[in-house]
Parts: C-alpha cells; sequence; structure tokens
C-alpha cells in the first residue's frame, strides 16, 4: 500500500479539529464485484503529526479495485491512519451510495 505521509504538528500544545472529506471514494463489492461509492470523512484531533493529503488521496485509491465490505473498509481506514499518524482522537466516517435501494454509514471511532 501506499505510504501514509505525516508533517509536524503546527500547534501540538493545543486540541484542535481536523476534518478532511473524499466524496469519490470507491471500493468494489466483494460478492457482486460492482463498484461501490462512498464519501470518507476522517475527523482527528492530531498528536505530534497531521496526515498528508497528497500521499492520504493515493491511499484512499487503492481501494478501487479492491474487493472489500463497507465494515471491513472503514476499520481498515482507521487502523492504518492511527498507525500512521498517533492521534488523540479519531473517528472515520462512511457514507455509502445507494445499493438495491439502502444506503449504510459505518463509523469507528479510536481514542488514546
Amino acid at each position: 500500500m501506499t505510504r501514509l505521509e505525516t508533517f509536524p504538528n503546527p500547534k501540538p500544545e493545543r486540541p484542535y479539529l481536523i476534518t478532511h472529506a473524499n466524496p469519490e471514494f470507491t471500493s468494489v463489492c466483494p460478492i457482486t464485484g460492482l463498484p461501490d461509492f462512498a464519501v470518507v470523512t476522517i475527523e482527528y484531533i492530531p498528536n505530534e503529526v497531521c496526515l498528508e493529503l497528497k500521499a492520504l488521496k493515493y491511499y484512499f485509491l487503492e481501494f478501487r479495485n479492491k474487493g472489500i465490505f463497507y465494515e471491513a473498509v472503514t476499520n481498515q481506514i482507521l487502523d492504518d491512519l492511527v498507525s500512521a499518524c498517533n492521534p488523540l482522537e479519531m473517528t472515520i466516517t462512511t457514507e455509502w451510495g445507494a445499493r438495491g435501494g439502502m444506503t449504510s454509514i459505518i463509523e469507528a471511532t479510536y481514542s488514546r
């Protein structure tokens, strides 16, 4: 997978919230092979480092052809990003487009 990159938190003494949204996330349904579309929202309170956006964009692109369930995607993103930047808190929310008349929202949270 693409190496997630970070940069030093410019204000580590102050807790503050960072929100990134990717409205064009895609993966593949592992059962049907059809594409799944989602908005992925990352909310985190950084510790010593922040996530670098170009590397994050390339990280997301690696899911484009990956067969994976919604719940697994959401939790994998959380695990990978927590590992990369060791935040104080992080929440990943994935909002999935309609499939068979159903939409899904998955949320996974990490707290130190």
